[in-house]
């Protein structure tokens, strides 16, 4: 029997290969494939820390828990990864070599100590003996010497010494300093350069001297990270202190992975193992440098040679908004939509900012996830509180790896007189919902703004997003309903428009699955349109199983993990799934039911997966607006036609680059363009 359903970090993987393809494709780009070799092993360390480590967890307190997808234990969960992790490091390996032989071409090398020329070692040693010794911090493990705490994702450099009675010990040097350039140029301004971390290691016998050097290598320790505040947190505690103390507190979790740059001694590396209570299995050798920060500089010197970068693309005026004109006026006259990045986010920036002077506006409420470092959209919020208006901001500080940066945030908020709300016990909220409430003619009005993406300037640049801005009465009152329950720390129970989870979102999504199932037993043409990030709620799937079963015709574009595997004869043969791995992270949620006139959108925030659609409070609005409509059918086609950017699933779950046939269609990049001349036609 054919199985429907694919682990979901085996999937997980398979979609970091797509991002590793691009590294490898040639048509893109040589710096911009460095990204992706970069954005490759960052996505890995994320995925170690929260997944695997997880994963680690349940392990440790019950051997019995399994995926509900695939049966899988948390230990053959465990065993599958790293098998294919180690498979995908060497294609890592393999391209970032390649990569850099090509960018030698271009007159910027780096290179081994052996490949130094004379001249350059000299200069090397001298470096090594003035710049970086004074500052290093040497240890030899032993009886006085306790193993040192390695921090998560920082390169050491381990030597294995044998001392005149023939004993081993091991010395360890922390190679990360801000002291030190990462990239060390080498005389004569010939765009050489050497990492300082294989300087400190091939000279690193000078600084245990007395010492024969048996073995040696830089390492790097992968940290667990994943937390559950929740479950440790206690209510007597004040909980913004108490988030900033289990950030510190994270930094110290397990071991998950180690990477060694180099092949040592079995004996060594498992003491390696035991001094960070890692199983040797967990061990990856890394021929590429181990952290992938520096190729920033590298992009950095090659920017004369702009044929080595994609073409230079910036967001653009909406066409939809008129400058000069009230921008609350014009959303109360027309529903309106932004789509990042090809249109610029100032226009909701803009609307913050008036709505922040309006002195007919009584409120702003916000849902703060992930902000930008310097936060234009907080300025908005805190002149908005100075100006005497009543903003509520729910500020989620579990918003994981941006919790500091939230908890600096809500400070700021608080400070200029804002309320916040730290989130609610047991849901995340994710959800990106403002809500302005002002006083007009006829009584109260609603400007409402959900959108699929975070309130973070840098990310709209970066992140295809849409954001619905309304003044549709019925949604503003729902929205109101939104922030008056999680003011009182509740989720809302039932909702007529929106989709709100953790109780109004998956049911109603299988209510409307439920509805083109019944179109299709009354001899009707039925259809479902989903573009998500991942895809993997068991209650969600088996009911889009159940309406492919049913004949209804179901397209997919999941960027991420997709746990239902498509096109297999009397299950899932009506579905398909496509993946877009572009230069812009897809990060979009649009949902779509029906045909023609009786079509229903939706766009909002949250992927159909358990966590999201139970375990968050999520909002995804109704698209009303017949013009809003077409232009989100249009860009959904566009990305389903797209046949350069998008690889298709098969029935054994694996994807394959959509093959070029006709006309080459990049969705993205004919976004942008039209996004251009639609400002130009204005």
């Amino acid at each position: 029997m054919e199985k429907i359903y694919m682990n979901r970090e085996l999937s997980w993987l398979k979609f970091n290969a797509r991002v590793l393809e691009e590294a490898e494709n040639q048509e893109v780009p040589l710096c911009e494939r460095m990204t992706f070799v970069s954005i490759y092993q960052s996505n890995l360390d994320e995925f170690f820390m929260v997944r695997v480590g997880s994963l680690q967890d349940q392990m440790l307190l019950n051997k019995k828990i399994r995926d509900n997808k695939t049966k899988m234990t948390s230990e053959e969960q465990i065993r599958a990864i790293l098998k294919e992790v180690k498979k995908l490091n060497k294609r890592k390996d393999e391209v970032y070599r390649k990569l850099m032989d090509k960018a030698a071409g271009y007159g910027v090398e780096l290179i081994g100590f052996q490949d130094a020329k004379p001249e350059e070692k000299k200069y090397l040693e001298q470096y090594f003996n003035h710049e970086i010794v004074p500052l290093s911090s040497p240890t030899i493990v032993g009886k006085r010497q306790p193993f040192p705490f390695l921090r998560n994702k920082e390169i050491y450099a381990v030597v294995v010494l044998e001392t005149r009675s023939g004993k081993e010990r091991l010395g360890i040097i922390p190679c990360t300093n801000n002291m030190v350039e990462r990239m060390i140029q080498l005389p004569g301004g010939t765009g050489r350069y050497m990492l300082s971390e294989d300087l400190i290691l091939h000279f690193i016998g000078k600084v245990f001297k007395g010492y024969k050097v048996k073995g040696k290598s830089l390492i790097r320790v992968v940290r667990n990270a994943d937390i559950d505040a929740d479950a440790l947190y206690d209510e007597d505690l004040d909980y913004r202190e108490f988030m900033a103390d289990l950030m510190k507190e994270r930094k110290k979790l397990s071991p998950v992975r180690l990477d060694l740059s180099r092949d040592m001694e079995g004996n060594v590396v498992e003491a390696l193992c035991r001094y960070l209570e890692i199983s040797p299995e967990r061990v990856f050798k890394s021929r590429a440098p181990l952290d992938m920060s520096f190729i920033f500089q590298i992009q950095d010197l090659l920017r004369m040679h702009s044929e080595l970068f994609y073409v230079k693309r910036v967001p653009q005026k909406s066409a939809d908004f008129h400058e000069g004109e009230s921008i609350l006026a014009q959303i109360k006259k027309e529903d309106k939509l932004l789509s990042y990045p090809y249109e610029s986010i100032r226009p909701f920036l803009n609307m913050l900012n008036e709505a922040a002077e309006d002195e007919s506006v009584v409120s702003i409420k916000m849902t703060l996830y992930r902000l930008a470092k310097q936060s234009k959209v907080v300025e908005a919020l805190c002149e908005a509180a100075e100006n005497g208006k009543e903003v509520v901001v729910l500020v989620e500080l579990r918003a994981r790896f941006d919790e500091e940066n939230n908890i600096r945030w809500s400070r700021m908020l608080e400070k200029a007189g804002c309320q916040i709300i730290y989130g609610l016990e047991g849901f995340k909220v994710h959800s990106k919902l403002c809500l302005i409430t002002r006083r007009g003619a006829d009584g109260v009005e609603y400007i409402t703004q959900i959108g699929t993406g975070n309130y973070n300037e840098k990310t709209a640049r970066l992140y295809t997003d849409l954001s619905l801005m309304t003044a549709d009465e019925q949604i503003g009152l729902e929205a109101a309903k939104v922030f008056q329950a999680l003011t009182k720390g509740e989720t809302v129970e039932e909702s007529e428009h929106l989709l709100v989870a953790p109780k109004c979102l998956q049911s109603k999504i299988i209510e409307l699955i439920d509805e083109e199932i019944q179109r299709v037993k009354n001899g009707e043409e039925a259809y479902i349109g989903l573009k998500l990030n991942s895809l993997t709620d068991k209650k969600i799937m088996d009911k889009l199983a159940e309406a492919s079963c049913a004949g209804v015709r179901i397209d997919m574009i999941v960027r991420g993990i997709c746990c239902l595997i498509p096109g297999l004869e009397d299950k899932t043969e009506n579905i398909r799934v496509i993946s877009i791995v572009g230069r812009f992270l897809e990060h979009s949620r649009i949902y779509i039911f029906g045909c023609r006139e009786r079509t229903k959108y939706y766009i909002g925030s949250a992927d159909f997966m358990t966590r999201n659609t139970v375990k968050r409070v999520e909002v995804a609005a109704p698209v009303y607006s017949e013009k809003l409509q077409k232009r989100i059918q249009a860009m959904f086609d566009l990305m389903l036609s797209d046949n350069k950017k998008a690889r298709c699933e098969n029935k054994n779950g694996d994807y394959s680059i959509v093959k070029c046939q006709g006309e080459p269609r990049n969705s993205q990049e004919i976004l942008y363009q039209e996004a251009y001349d639609k400002a130009a036609a204005r």
